[in-house]
Parts: C-alpha cells; sequence; structure tokens
C-alpha cells in the first residue's frame, strides 16, 4: 500500500510539474511615429487594455487571455488632438502567442499576429 501511494504521489507530481499552461496573447504596443500618442486603448474579445500616454520610441507590453472571439479595435489620440480608430485582426478564444502594434505614423498603425489554436 505504502508502495502504491509513493507512486501515485510521484505521478500527481509529475503531472503537475508538466502541468497545464494557461493559453495568453503577449501583447506589444510599439510608437514608431515621433510623437507623443495618447489614451491608445486596445480592445480585444471580452475586454480591454491600455496606457494613457505612449513616448516616442517607447513600448508598452500587456498579456492577456482571449475569453471569446472577434476583432481587435485600437483607439488613439494623436498629438494633435485627433481620434483615431482602426479594427485589427481577428482572433479567436482559446488562441495563444504574439500581437504586435505598431505605430508608423501617428494616423495609421501596423498588426502583427503570430498565434496559435
Amino acid at each position: 500500500m505504502q508502495r502504491v501511494l509513493s507512486v501515485c504521489l510521484m505521478l500527481v507530481a509529475v503531472l503537475g510539474s508538466v502541468g497545464c499552461r494557461s493559453k495568453y496573447i503577449e501583447a506589444t504596443l510599439e510608437n514608431r511615429s515621433g510623437e507623443t500618442l495618447q489614451l491608445v486603448t486596445v480592445e480585444y474579445p471580452s475586454a480591454s487594455f491600455g496606457t494613457q500616454q505612449l513616448l516616442p520610441g517607447a513600448s508598452f507590453h500587456y498579456r492577456f487571455k482571449l475569453l471569446g472571439s472577434g476583432p481587435v479595435k485600437l483607439s488613439w489620440v494623436d498629438a494633435a488632438h485627433k481620434d483615431h480608430t482602426q479594427t485589427g485582426p481577428e482572433m479567436l478564444e482559446g488562441q495563444q502567442g504574439q500581437l504586435q502594434v505598431v505605430f508608423q505614423d501617428a494616423g495609421k498603425a501596423q498588426f502583427k499576429t503570430s498565434v496559435r489554436p
């Protein structure tokens, strides 16, 4: 009985170390526009995140889990106080990987994704 218990505990420990890792998206916002961006918000299925200010040359990192499917929506305000919105890629519940949003100029962002189911 003691041997069976030891084997079971060892099996639980091994399975626990392999374990289940939560699937998430590692998001990065990069400002290459040369001007300060304000109120940068990323909406994704089921939630959103953002930053008050993204200085020229700066990056902002955020990790999230997809609970639902739908497009990524981006909004921000440029240095001239003009509002911008842009729709990005479709994201599917359970995906994991990376989402990169690069502001090349103050009025347009480029999305790059590397995700898998």
